[in-house]
């Protein structure tokens, strides 16, 4: 019994400071970028502050200090409510019970593929035909979180996903070419979707609307985005909320594969 006491009070602990320390970087990553880094960092400099006058026992700062941190988390509830929205939205929509997850993990055991090799050579082959002719895209692979929420906003489809479906959803002048395609599994199940515009301000300003909102459906879920810029014809392969570098479209297919896998 003494054995299993002393194991639990030396692992809980441990437990402890990396579940904090997993709240805060999800915190940290879900306001990066935005201008409420700056209030949270003014916030946590003061409550630093306050920690070591109450150590010091400077009793008259630390009370003044702690009169403002209790008040100011009132005040951080109205001033990251845009942020609170966000976090919560990501949470809501990871379903643990949606029958595709568990449809992944019993492929993940049977060693079958959810989404098929070919499909990302596919798909990447398809915005190399649409780069040539400075077409615009932007093609969003459905992961583990669902994106039901944003595919409301668009047309449920049911197509096959082939270079020639692709090339004709973003023709220019088309009735699907605005907005984004959602692909979950090997099919293509949204088109017209409506995406999240990123509120980061590192983003380089020569990237437009459909950069962004690549940059804003993967900050919130775990989805995964190739845009092709009208402007440029360069592609761009998009995750968790960052630019992923890649050398050739080779070099992109297995990138893509590796993380659909």
């Amino acid at each position: 019994m003494e054995i299993l006491d002393l194991i639990v009070s030396t692992i809980l602990p441990i437990i402890d400071i990396i579940l904090v320390a997993v709240m805060l970087y999800w915190v940290y990553k879900l306001i990066r970028g935005t201008s409420a880094i700056i209030i949270f960092r003014g916030f946590v400099i003061i409550y630093i502050i306050w920690w070591i006058t109450d150590i010091a026992n400077m009793n008259i700062l630390s009370n003044i200090l702690g009169g403002f941190i209790s008040v100011g988390v009132f005040a951080l509830i109205v001033v990251f409510q845009q942020e609170i929205r966000k976090l919560l939205l990501t949470v809501g929509s990871t379903n643990l019970a949606n029958p595709k997850n568990f449809r992944r993990y019993w492929n993940i055991l049977t060693n079958n593929e959810y989404h098929s090799k070919s499909e990302a050579k596919i798909v990447v082959n398809a915005c190399a035909e649409l780069s040539a002719q400075n077409v615009g895209a932007l093609i969003v692979f459905e992961r583990n979180t669902s994106l039901d929420i944003f595919k409301e906003s668009g047309d449920k489809v049911n197509m096959d996903i082939s270079t020639p479906i692709i090339e004709s959803i973003f023709f220019k002048g088309g009735p699907l070419h605005d907005g984004a395609i959602v692909i979950d599994g090997n099919r293509i199940v949204a088109t017209r979707v409506a995406l999240p515009i990123s509120e980061q301000s590192d983003i380089p300003v020569r990237y437009g609307l459909r950069h962004r909102a690549a940059v804003g459906v993967s900050e919130k879920t775990d989805a995964s985005v190739l845009v092709v810029s009208e402007e440029t014809g360069k592609i761009s392969y998009i995750k968790n909320g960052e630019f992923i570098s890649f050398s050739s479209n080779d070099h992109l297919i297995e990138i893509i594969e590796e993380d659909l896998s």
